[in-house]
């Protein structure tokens, strides 16, 4: 039982962190170049974060529920690699609920995010925006990484 719990803890961890590199560095760029516009592009990639991002929340929830069994006590929860994938569901929700919630509201808004001009204040605000969407990215993705290791560390002693 012990092995099972360890190998979904790695597995929910992969699922995620592997998804997440795929989308940055495979699919996003295919689409971007594929696609006749960016505003196309830009609906797909949304499609597909958002579906990512909600199977990020659940192999996270596999992780520590894993964690908690392994251990069996709450005290998991404290361990570095847990707070680690804490950190990373949280950051998934704000991108989530908050940023990219905005980002369609902004995008319904302008029609095009294409042919909205650079220097329009929607425009803009969707720029930030997506500046910071990027950023909750990144570091979800280090964290998961750093998880990773974390947890091969606490599960190798």
């Amino acid at each position: 039982m012990n092995a099972f719990l360890r190998f979904l803890m790695f597995l929910s961890l992969t699922i995620w962190v592997g998804g997440i590199i795929y989308l940055s560095f495979v699919v996003a760029p295919a689409l971007f170049t594929t696609l006749p516009s960016l505003d196309q592009a830009g609906a797909v990639v949304g499609v597909i974060l958002t579906k990512l991002h909600w199977l990020g929340v659940s192999c996270g929830v596999v992780y520590l529920a894993a964690a908690v069994s392994l251990a069996r006590s709450t005290r998991a929860l404290g361990r570095a690699g847990a707070l680690a994938v804490l950190a990373m569901i949280v950051l998934t929700l704000v991108s989530q609920m908050g940023v990219m919630r905005r980002m369609e509201k902004l995008g319904s808004e302008m029609g095009s995010i294409e042919r909205t001009p650079a220097t329009s204040p929607l425009r803009k605000q969707f720029d930030r925006l997506h500046v910071v969407s990027v950023r909750i990215e990144g570091v979800v993705l280090l964290l998961g990484i750093g998880a990773i290791f974390l947890t091969v560390r606490e599960l190798g002693r």
